[in-house]
Formats: structure tokens, C-alpha cells, sequence
């Protein structure tokens, strides 16, 4: 059976949560792993400091706005 052909990630498309998650992966050295392989290509490591960071992000801002 052949793999899903996978359309390549538009960064100027994404929805403002997904673009958050793309920037912390590019501060983090991985966008370019992530733009050829995908985030399959990504360590748990990698993937939860990704998660960890985006949680803190997240609050920080609800913080701000309240």
C-alpha cells in the first residue's frame, strides 16, 4: 500500500495556535527537521519541550489579557 502523499506545510496558512508551535520549534534549531521529515522525524524529548513550552506560552498570555 502506498504512504499518503503529504502536502508541504504552508507557514503563511496556519491557524495562530499552529504558527505559535512552528516558531518554538524553529527557536529550538528543529523547523528545518520538521519542514522535511515531519514531526514524526522529532524525539518525546523534543516533542515535550515543544508541548512545555507552548503550555507556557499559552499562560503567560492568558495572564497578560486578564
Amino acid at each position: 500500500m502506498p504512504k499518503k502523499q503529504e502536502e508541504p506545510i504552508r507557514l503563511d496558512r496556519l491557524e495562530p495556535e499552529d504558527k505559535l508551535k512552528y516558531e518554538i520549534a524553529g527557536e529550538l534549531g528543529l523547523l528545518d527537521r520538521i519542514l522535511a521529515e515531519g514531526w514524526k522525524s522529532l524525539t518525546a524529548k523534543e516533542t515535550g519541550k515543544i508541548g512545555g513550552m507552548l503550555a507556557k506560552r499559552r499562560k503567560s498570555t492568558k495572564k497578560e489579557e486578564a
